[in-house]
């Protein structure tokens, strides 16, 4: 069998039709989308289009999407920016203590910089703490910024319950959407989003581009400053290849590549757990991401699961790849209650919309195999 790929919460493959879509913008429409002439103003047109198509998707205008990077620029964009344009009549910054990294550490930078965060307890399943949310928005808080499916183990947080008690209190909110982008419905009006995060390279996508919404009013520092461009949030000539190739990975992304990827979720997770002592780490179900398992099992090395893996030709992760060069172990994981010794036995594997059951079913088989030998090698059993 050729490889399998289940590293997909890391990055994906891009789409052909995505490629197809943006070669024309290396070779041929490779204007600015910056200059007034001809060539310019085709690559603007596109660039347009392109955000035309991401806005509708999450409900937004048109205007109200600036493209970035990716999703750490955005979220350092949303954090650094709405703490630089509120300091110091307004210092105070809630998160929890699941988010992606990117935000963590812009936190810790923020901190240094005169910022009070309130770091927002999980339960065993990922949940946020909505009590203690409520109880900790304060008339020097200026934003609440909670993920809105978790990148290690999938948990998807009840963002319209939190828009909420954002609304009743006052306070901004913002959410990292880059791994439910697509996957999960996100309505910005509904769920009374201020901000939002998204990126390309999580639904198939080219890396290197993502944007940020940012709500009509909303005032906000830019971090970028030059030559004016997305309306003035964030200057830098655009990437219109990237952008072109984002909007149409959001274009074809389909409900019933999401509805399969559950199935074969669930296929796996019900697999995996038929093996003694192994345990799921986050939720079941609709309240689980699609494409994400993370599962510990115990008394065996999560890194020599993925050597063995990988030997079989199947590639998955021991936690975020954007981590994985840290020796530190997961704070997700820490964060949900788990012992040292299940953080260092757990695996992530996420799959995506070209998975097939025979893969699935190729991961099993190598599982149980892999598993019952490592076990034999344990000295704790």
């Amino acid at each position: 069998m050729k490889p399998i790929y289940f590293d997909n919460a890391a990055s994906t493959k891009v789409d052909s039709e995505v490629l197809k879509e943006m070669l024309p913008y290396f070779s041929e429409q490779y204007g600015n989308a910056s200059s007034i002439h001809q060539v310019g103003q085709k690559a603007r047109q596109a660039l347009e289009k392109s955000r035309r198509i991401i806005a509708r998707e999450i409900n937004a205008k048109r205007h109200e999407i600036i493209f970035t990077s990716g999703g750490t620029e955005s979220n350092n964009f949303t954090l650094k920016g709405l703490f630089f344009e509120n300091y110091p009549k307004k210092d105070h910054l809630i998160v929890s203590k699941i988010e992606h990294d990117c935000i963590l550490n812009t936190c810790k930078w923020l901190e240094s910089r005169g910022a009070k965060i309130t770091y927002l307890d999980v339960d065993e399943k990922g949940f946020v703490n909505l009590e203690q949310l409520k109880n900790s928005i304060n008339e020097k808080t200026f934003l609440v910024s909670i993920m809105h499916a978790n990148n290690e183990i999938g948990t998807i947080q009840d963002l319209e319950t939190i828009g909420k008690i954002c609304k009743e209190k006052k306070v901004l909110f913002h959410t990292d959407a880059c791994q439910s982008f697509t996957k999960v419905l996100i309505d910005v009006k509904k769920i009374n989003l201020d901000l939002v995060s998204l990126n390309s390279h999580k639904i198939h996508g080219p890396k290197g581009v993502g944007a940020l919404y940012i709500k009509e009013g909303t005032l906000i520092t830019p971090l970028m400053h030059g030559g004016g461009h997305e309306h003035k949030m964030r200057s830098g000539t655009e990437n219109v290849s990237g952008i072109v190739g984002f909007a149409k990975a959001v274009e074809i992304a389909k409900k019933k590549d999401v509805e399969n990827m559950k199935k074969l979720r669930d296929k796996m997770i019900k697999g995996i757990l038929e093996i003694e002592n192994a345990k799921l780490n986050g939720p079941i179900m609709e309240k689980r991401l699609c494409n994400n398992v993370n599962v510990c099992f115990n008394n065996v090395e999560g890194e020599a699961i993925g050597g063995y893996l990988e030997n079989a030709g199947i590639y998955t992760s021991t936690g975020s790849a954007c981590a994985s060069h840290s020796l530190e172990s997961s704070h997700v994981l820490k964060a949900i209650g788990l012992k040292q010794i299940q953080i260092n036995s757990s695996i992530r594997i996420s799959i995506n919309k070209y998975t097939t059951e025979k893969e699935v079913d190729y991961f099993l088989e190598k599982i149980y195999e892999i598993i019952k030998k490592l076990r034999r090698f344990s000295p704790v059993k």
